[in-house]
């Protein structure tokens, strides 16, 4: 049996500002919901990704900005570095850490990203 994450819930406390943020960098916006006025459910995808995010109200208790440990993964870090700052995101410069090479931000509430592009192997 196969187990798979496919939704991760990420705090925040303005949720059409995180909305404008992420799909601004390219997440597709899958589903925005509210189901009565205790809930709003929107879903999000990076390209390519089996796995979304859902932002909203009424989805998760953790503190907007507490999401630490976040990552993707890219063909080239250097490429998603550009369209990060090309988006405004305040991304960090591209480094090698051995085990591939990375590109960091934060979201508006300051939930913490990574983004790697994996090392190749001869």
């Amino acid at each position: 049996m196969d187990w798979k994450i496919e939704l991760v819930a990420i705090p925040v406390t303005d949720v059409d500002r995180a909305k404008d943020f992420y799909t601004g960098i390219g997440f597709n916006a899958d589903h925005d919901h509210s189901p009565s006025e205790d809930i709003r459910f929107v879903q999000l995808t990076p390209p390519g990704s089996g796995c979304s995010i859902c932002i909203g109200r009424g989805i998760t208790e953790a503190a907007p900005g507490s999401v630490e440990g976040m990552q993707m993964v890219v063909s080239s870090a250097e490429k998603a570095y550009q369209q990060l700052i090309e988006a405004g995101v305040d991304a960090t410069p591209v480094r090698d850490m051995g085990w591939g090479l990375f590109t960091f931000f934060s979201d508006p509430d300051g939930n913490k990203w990574a983004v790697q592009e994996l090392p190749k192997y001869n």
